[in-house]
């Protein structure tokens, strides 16, 4: 059965919004790297702090994160706020959505508000036909695929689509549409971490420049979005051996220590993302070394200087810089006698966790 009305030609994401109401249901020291010197001059980087629309190399790292400012307050959580923030972004232009692109779907989906109305109340479902996850995957990976350039970034990965984490798998969804259609996703992501001579360093990676997501970004060691039919324990080693050359033996003893969450609207795009959180101490002697071409290269640093970076810049990946603040906060580099401790504690919660 052949589920798609003919293909048009949709506008470009970039005139796009979120699908805020979307509801799918059916019809019934220095960094440690050895050969590392630095040589150019210390230079303030506030331009860079404000955006990072220019590449930056790992040199403007380390004089972000060594740079003593004598004005700064370290207890200061404004920095961690500001990164919070740019995860839970919310709609402001609810007129342009999503949701309208899937009316020519009609044997694949029911859109139940009108072309002018407001999200309040509509919702979405998907045609009476669809019986089992297997018809549904099907029937939206073939509207998802007639979309063409509105949902850019096909990856052909699964993810589950389901109410919470422990409910049945609904259907599978591509992995770069599920932000479109609001759907809940889930990942694992890794700090890796050394200590030398009584202080924490953290491993830092930078993101591939052909990357299609954050290019050139900063990332903690290991992350990955967890699809379907994978267990995080399971994902997060597969992750570790091909982001970070880390063998099971080691992997075996990463500990899970809660999660995060966030909810982004940005275009059509609605991120609805937790993220399982994992701590890793490595052996001094381990070198990461990545295996599937996503990471440039990788620097050890120590972690307060970590904590400059993300105070002070945009270097990291949004979601990737929340993990850490949650490594900040469980490990005391930053504590409750700072003002907005529990406020920040928090925010690293402010999506939906179940």
């Amino acid at each position: 059965m052949c589920y798609l009305m003919a293909c048009v030609r949709l506008p470009s994401a970039a005139a796009a919004s979120p699908l805020a109401s979307f509801r799918v249901s059916t019809l019934p020291p220095r960094f440690a790297r050895p050969g590392i010197r630095l040589t150019k001059p210390l230079r303030r980087f506030a331009s860079l702090a404000a955006s990072t629309a220019r590449a930056f190399d790992w040199d403007d790292v380390v004089r972000v994160a060594e740079e003593v400012r004598e004005d700064e307050d370290p207890s200061d959580l404004r920095g961690y706020f500001e990164k919070v923030r740019l995860c839970n972004r919310g709609s402001a232009s609810k007129n342009l959505r999503f949701v309208d692109h899937l009316r020519q779907f009609e044997e694949v989906f029911k859109v139940n508000f009108g072309k002018n109305e407001a999200y309040t109340g509509g919702n979405v479902q998907l045609h009476y036909s669809l019986v089992t996850p297997e018809e549904r995957t099907r029937a939206v990976g073939n509207a998802i695929k007639c979309l063409g350039g509105l949902i850019p970034g096909i990856r052909n990965e699964l993810y589950p689509v389901k109410p919470s984490f422990e409910e049945p798998v609904f259907f599978s969804l591509e992995r770069a549409a599920a932000p479109y259609f609001g759907i809940k996703a889930y990942g694992v992501h890794m700090n890796g971490y050394v200590e030398i001579n009584g202080e924490n360093f953290l491993w830092i990676g930078k993101r591939s420049i052909s990357k299609q997501t954050f290019p050139g970004m900063l990332d903690h060691l290991v992350a990955g979005g967890l699809p379907h039919g994978m267990s995080c324990k399971e994902n997060l080693q597969k992750e570790c051996e091909e982001e970070a050359g880390i063998p099971r033996s080691l992997s075996n003893v990463a500990t899970s220590v809660g999660a995060v969450s966030y909810m982004d609207m940005d275009g059509y795009s609605f991120k609805r993302d937790v993220l399982f959180c994992y701590d890793l101490k490595l052996p001094v002697d381990f070198i990461p070394k990545n295996e599937d071409g996503e990471v440039d290269s990788f620097r050890l640093v120590p972690v307060t200087q970590v904590a400059n970076v993300i105070r002070r810049t945009k270097f990291f990946k949004p979601n990737c810089a929340l993990v850490i603040i949650d490594f900040l906060c469980r490990h005391g580099y930053i504590t409750p006698d700072e003002q907005g401790y529990l406020k920040l504690l928090q925010s690293l919660r402010s999506g939906d966790c179940s």
